[in-house]
């Protein structure tokens, strides 16, 4: 089984929407396992908090609560994106993201990235 960490974005995303191939994932790229780092679930928490964000931010944490949880270190200073991208650096796998800036970090480490296209995860 595969593991993919999600980031705030993906993680939003796939609580909030509809997504059309999320049950044909295993028959198109083998056994998964959506990871949630705990740094994602306090940004989340962060989140309901706001206005504009809490409906959503409170969804994902619902979602989040069926996905496997994860712990990963960083100063409390570092961004999210910044402790995920150092745990894929030394770990590898997968990460799901919709963030353009820390897909290009991923790449350029060699590191995979699911992500959505027209309500479709897809690997890049």
């Amino acid at each position: 089984m595969v593991d993919v960490i999600c980031d705030t974005s993906f993680l939003i995303q796939i609580a909030t929407k509809r997504i059309k191939n999320i049950n044909n994932l295993e028959t198109e790229i083998g056994p998964i396992q959506f990871i949630v780092p705990n740094v994602v679930i306090m940004e989340l928490n962060k989140l309901s908090n706001n206005v504009k964000k809490h409906k959503i931010a409170i969804q994902a944490l619902l979602f989040a609560k069926t996905l496997k949880l994860i712990q990963m270190t960083g100063q409390e200073k570092d961004l999210v994106d910044n402790i995920i991208f150092s745990n894929i650096k030394c770990n590898g796998g997968i990460t799901a993201t919709l963030d353009v800036k820390l897909k290009k970090r991923i790449k350029k480490i060699g590191g995979s990235i699911m992500s959505l296209s027209n309500d479709k995860i897809i690997i890049e």
